[in-house]
């Protein structure tokens, strides 16, 4: 075998394992990126979840003074 065609074959090998490796190494790198938005989600995800229900907490208390306030309104007429 002459030495340009080993040559060849060596340079093949090398540029072969080359981009195998940067192509693992990507891979890798965007399945942590992945991982680290879908915490992120779930945590933004909670917390629209909580900002809902204490929304729907704070309309409640709010139709309750109101009608307190007009059961109070109420009993002062009734007092007058």
């Amino acid at each position: 075998m002459s030495e340009n065609v080993l040559i060849a074959i060596l340079s093949l090998l090398g540029t072969l394992g080359g981009s195998f490796a940067g192509i693992v190494t990507s891979g890798k790198l965007t399945n942590f990126r992945l991982s680290q938005l879908e915490t992120k989600v779930e945590k933004l995800t909670g917390l629209i979840d909580r900002t809902y229900a204490l929304e729907k907490q704070d309309t409640l208390s709010e139709e309750k003074m109101r009608h307190f306030d007009k059961r109070l309104q109420s009993l002062e007429n009734h007092l007058n």
